[in-house]
């Protein structure tokens, strides 16, 4: 007999997978439908198999300076083959850890394409093309999304490539442009450009990494520039062609047309959800602009379903795709819950120097109405920074003048994407500039750097 699940979920990514676990830890029989391997984009194309990547370049450009460190390691070299399959085996062992937590949870796993024939059944069709029937009392769409493009340009998989192609290519390019500075787009343009790839970047808004501080981007981008990346921002891509050695960018800057060159472009200016072939429509969903829209609950506009991650927009985060997973399925199952607060988001890119922040920018503080107190203390100023050979970077945070409440946290440099984390949870604490001042930090320690630029804030920071 067909069984009816209290939840299926479609889509086995962050938001998919995590929903599903806490579902089954709810014990609600949970069905969990994927068309191709478990973990979806972050752990088999996105954030893990690319830190698998970033971690190579990283730790080559410390190899070609550890002379600095009093030690030796002539002839340095690196082979693009086993980077990339290094990265391959990692997104592996991601996505076989997941099947594990399926068994482990007692998930029932149907692996073909899902789509919606009411809010109770589903139709799942195989790659061999036979078809299923899942029933339902409810479910949770989450699918996530795909690279977007220029109108016009085709992603060709050759010389025009998303961030799939740019993580398996078979030989290294010699140059590449990358359009978008997001942090995808600045991810692969550090991981190229350390490995010797002549690098262009253009985007469209004012700095790289347009949603973080200002002050931030500018270290950045300068730093970037002494590593030879070609930056242009406040830029218009007009075309893309199709060259004999490549592909040829047409661009507008300052009201002046130019052009660049190079062996292939990266086409990293956004997602859009994976919105098709769901049964939405016929169910009463539209989707606006590539998204869903949904509830804070995450209900769609028909009862009974749900859409959580990248398909609902952004933040197009995994972190927050889990998140809204967990919120979801705790309040289907009757447990108090609370919104997620999408104000206190961490947001991170890890190239070197890395980027991390939560909260507010300077910029987004003054516009919103904050008086603002400011403290920041350099990586050149930290002990352990200098030990470790990490002097460049900045913590910069922003408090709430009247009452010291920290609105928003920005960090450049050497681990910013772990210190993070502290502000994170000082931030959910309402926690003020007194209170991370007067907080005892370890010695020697890049986290005293947080304490500091707290104390800075209050005219108190003691190493600067």
């Amino acid at each position: 007999m067909e069984q009816t699940y209290d939840l299926a979920v479609i889509g086995s990514g962050p938001g998919g997978y995590v929903a599903a676990i806490r579902a089954a830890q709810l014990k609600m029989r949970t069905a969990l439908i994927e068309e191709d391997k478990l973990g979806g984009i972050c752990l088999n194309w996105g954030c893990i198999p690319t830190k698998a990547l970033l971690k190579s370049a990283e730790t080559y450009a410390l190899l070609k300076h550890v002379d600095e460190f009093g030690l030796k390691a002539d002839n340095t070299s690196f082979d693009f083959t086993k980077i990339i399959q290094r990265s391959r085996k990692v997104a592996e062992l991601n996505s076989k850890g997941v099947e594990f937590l399926m068994k482990k949870n007692k998930i029932d796993v149907f692996n073909g394409r899902g789509k919606i024939k009411n809010r109770s059944s589903i139709e799942v069709s195989a790659r061999d093309g036979k078809k299923s029937s899942v029933s339902c009392k409810n479910i949770i769409i989450a699918t996530g999304g795909r690279p977007r493009t220029i109108p016009g340009v085709e992603i060709d998989g050759h010389t025009v490539i998303e961030y799939r192609k740019a993580m398996s290519l078979e030989s290294q390019p010699k140059s590449m442009i990358i359009i978008g500075a997001g942090a995808i787009g600045i991810e692969f343009a550090y991981f190229y450009n350390e490995l010797g790839t002549r690098i262009t970047v253009i985007e469209m808004l004012d700095s790289i990494l347009p949603i973080e501080d200002k002050e931030i981007t500018t270290i950045l981008a300068r730093t970037f520039k002494k590593s030879k990346i070609g930056i242009h921002t406040s830029t218009r891509v007009e075309v893309v062609k199709k060259i004999k050695e490549g592909v040829e960018v047409v661009f507008t800057k300052d009201g002046k047309k130019d052009t660049v060159t190079a062996e292939l472009t990266l086409m990293a200016i956004g997602i859009q959800g994976n919105v098709e072939n769901l049964g939405l429509e016929e169910n009463g969903i539209k989707a606006d602009r590539g998204f869903l829209s949904v509830n804070q609950w995450y209900e769609t506009k028909t009862p009974g379903i749900y859409a959580i991650g990248d398909i609902i927009g952004p933040p197009l985060l995994a972190h927050v795709a889990s998140h809204e997973g967990i919120i979801c399925v705790e309040k289907l199952a009757g447990i108090p819950a609370h919104p997620l607060d999408y104000g206190s988001i961490p947001g991170c890119t890890y190239c070197q120097p890395q980027v991390a922040s939560i909260g507010l920018t300077e910029e987004k503080a003054k516009a919103a109405g904050h008086e603002i107190r400011i403290g920041r203390f350099p990586y050149a100023a930290s002990g352990k920074a200098r030990a470790i050979g990490e002097r460049e970077g900045l913590v910069k945070l922003i408090f709430d003048k009247k009452y010291g409440e920290l609105l928003g946290a920005h960090i450049i440099g050497a681990e910013a994407t772990e210190l993070i984390a502290e502000l994170g949870i000082a931030k959910s604490l309402e926690t003020t500039a007194v209170e991370l001042a007067k907080t005892i930090h370890a010695h020697p320690t890049l986290a005293e750097m947080i304490m500091e630029a707290a104390g800075d804030s209050l005219g108190e920071s003691i190493h600067i």
